[in-house]
């Protein structure tokens, strides 16, 4: 499903996971660590891949258009906070 988030959010989300988190999340779906961290912002396209995050600057960072949820998802999960219904 898709979702839009603000960018700054989105690091905040990423910043709040606790150590180790990442590693989990891509353990969990297969991917590598920095495909994780790029969903997040990260800009590493050599050692990751890109994973359907679509940035538009604006305020707050700029706005983020998800096209798969399943990583936000997981980050919520691990931090006990409940995934936004639209």
């Amino acid at each position: 499903m898709a979702k839009t988030i603000a960018y700054n959010e989105l690091r905040r989300i990423k910043d709040s996971l606790p150590n180790g988190s990442i590693s989990k999340i891509a353990d969990q779906l297969g991917v590598t660590d920095e495909t994780v961290r790029n969903y997040f912002g990260g800009h590493n396209y050599e050692k990751g891949k890109s994973c359907g995050v679509h940035i538009e600057p604006g305020p707050d960072g700029g706005i983020v258009a998800l096209d798969d949820t399943t990583i936000l998802e997981m980050a919520l999960d691990i931090l006990g906070k409940p995934i936004p219904v639209e």
